[in-house]
């Protein structure tokens, strides 16, 4: 290994450790409550780490969230554009609706919903970093299918209905009570039935 390459490694391992010394102190102590200098304590690196890679704690939320949702694969790889629309459809919604049932997400949620007052930009970071990214991917893949004459509608308008209605029945009351938000083959079919929605909405209007 040479020196950059073990020099690489060790910066990433610091990063790595803040972001899951912020994580865990935000969930147990809320986000106001938690310095930059608790977290690099419990990181067990230096300040002068920590602010070089966050220099604010909304860096470190958006940095979180993001490696949050990008640790997921499946939802980084681009549809296959040989696969039906429905069954593309089926594939995204899933992996949306799965992250966003996770612990880790709603826990999140609950965080940035308990500081809205005091910190309003928060949600903005959640969004971004999270539904943001998978509303573009959908819109990106709803535009290829209007270019190719296969979907008729404003693509950004059916994305955003299609992930409401997901979240409408499986995120946000499971959010509010556990359980509420349906089992996971519950969610499956709510998924296959908002991705049908979408067909009929937007795909078979042009048959």
């Amino acid at each position: 290994m040479g020196i950059e390459q073990y020099h690489q490694q060790l910066r990433e391992k610091k990063k790595s450790a803040a972001m899951t010394a912020a994580s865990e102190l935000f969930l147990t102590q809320g986000y106001k409550n938690t310095s930059l200098q608790q977290i690099a304590k419990k990181a067990d690196v230096s300040t002068a780490t920590l602010f070089k890679n966050f220099p604010t704690k909304a860096a470190l939320l958006e940095a979180i969230v993001e490696d949050f949702w990008q640790d997921n694969v499946q939802c980084d790889a681009p549809p296959d554009a040989s696969i039906e629309p429905a069954k593309v459809l089926f594939k995204i919604g899933l992996d949306y609706a799965r992250r966003m049932r996770s612990p880790g997400m709603q826990a999140f949620y609950r965080l940035v919903i308990s500081e809205a007052v005091d910190f309003p930009d928060l949600g903005d970071a959640l969004y971004d970093k999270g539904k943001g990214a998978v509303i573009e991917r959908l819109q990106a893949y709803l535009g290829k299918e209007k270019v190719a004459g296969r979907f008729s509608g404003d693509a950004s308008a059916a994305a955003n209905q299609f992930l409401a209605v997901i979240a409408g029945q499986v995120f946000w009351p499971e959010l509010i009570t556990k359980g509420c938000g349906g089992t996971d083959a519950e969610m499956e079919d709510v998924v296959r039935d908002a991705a049908e929605l979408v067909m009929v909405r937007y795909f078979e209007s042009l048959k």
